[in-house]
């Protein structure tokens, strides 16, 4: 039977499940559409252009970046599409550094779970704006060290190898100017 201390009698959802424009009073956004909206609206993260390591080590940083291979995947810049819904967010430059791509990352970053169409060492290449706020690292979060990040995306059968192995060629100096680089994002 039915509960009669149960606040849905009616059985026509609660106020957050669902979304109501055409009745009288105010518009009830369900909590759905309100995530949704702040997160279309939600402004990207700030790059740094001086911390941490100072403003010559990023640029160079960024520069090794590029060099190495890492903008491949990891796009620097990109257009949005238009939008009908906030115009002002159509045909937009975003810096997200991600191309937005599934790539097959190899055996040791491999989780073997298949989403879709993509296999288990498969993955979308991670947007990097806002790395420098973050604690954890890779799908899976499985390592605090950025660099361990890094070198951990080469293995057998990933697309990354040849730029890890580029990467693996800088000096230490070089190397710190790519992760200065990095968390200044």
């Amino acid at each position: 039977g039915l509960v009669t201390s149960c606040l849905n009698l009616g059985l026509v959802g609660y106020p957050e499940d669902i979304t109501n424009f055409g009745q009288s009073g105010p518009a009830t956004l369900s909590d759905i559409e309100g995530f949704a909206q702040f997160m279309r609206l939600l402004a990207p993260p700030t790059a740094s252009t001086t911390t941490p390591g100072g403003a010559t080590a990023i640029s160079t940083g960024q520069s090794l970046f590029n060099s190495v291979g890492c903008s491949f995947c990891h796009t620097p810049s990109m257009k949005t599409m238009p939008s009908q819904i906030t115009s002002s967010l159509g045909n937009a430059t975003i810096a997200p550094f991600s191309d937005l791509e599934i790539h097959h990352m190899g055996t040791g970053l491999a989780d073997n779970v298949s989403q879709g169409t993509a296999g288990g060492d498969q993955f979308r290449t991670a947007p990097l704006w806002g790395l420098g706020q973050r604690i954890f690292f890779l799908h899976d979060g499985r390592t605090t060290n950025l660099l361990t990040a890094i070198t951990d995306h080469s293995s057998n059968g990933s697309e990354a190898n040849t730029v890890i192995a580029n990467f693996d060629l800088l000096s230490t100096t070089q190397k710190q100017d790519v992760l200065d680089f990095l968390r200044s994002l």
